[in-house]
């Protein structure tokens, strides 16, 4: 796959205080493609980060209904990827690529 694939898989990564004390176990976090898959989640990080992927697990956080004065909106569904890195792998996500 070309590069430019791989950054419609991987769309950004998450940094938030859970994500980031997740950092401890090994584990980052990202904003991926609604119909990205695990083995290409996996391939399309190890060829942006140059790690070795131990396991990957998603989610898909359901849109939220939000009110702002008379107005009803809804936020869209994100799906999240929690990838595990094998030992002695990092990836700074703070950093540019």
């Amino acid at each position: 796959m070309s590069k430019e694939k791989y950054y419609d898989i991987v769309l950004s990564p998450v940094i938030t205080e859970k994500s980031t004390l997740m950092s401890d176990q090994n584990k980052v976090m990202f904003n991926v493609a609604k119909n990205a898959t695990k083995p290409q989640i996996k391939e399309a990080v190890e060829a942006l980060f140059g790690v070795k992927v131990k396991a990957v697990n998603t989610l898909v956080r359901k849109g939220k209904v939000k009110r702002f004065r008379n107005t009803i909106g809804r936020q869209s569904d994100v799906k999240k990827a929690v990838v595990t890195l094998e030992e002695g792998q990092t990836i700074d996500v703070t950093g540019g690529l």
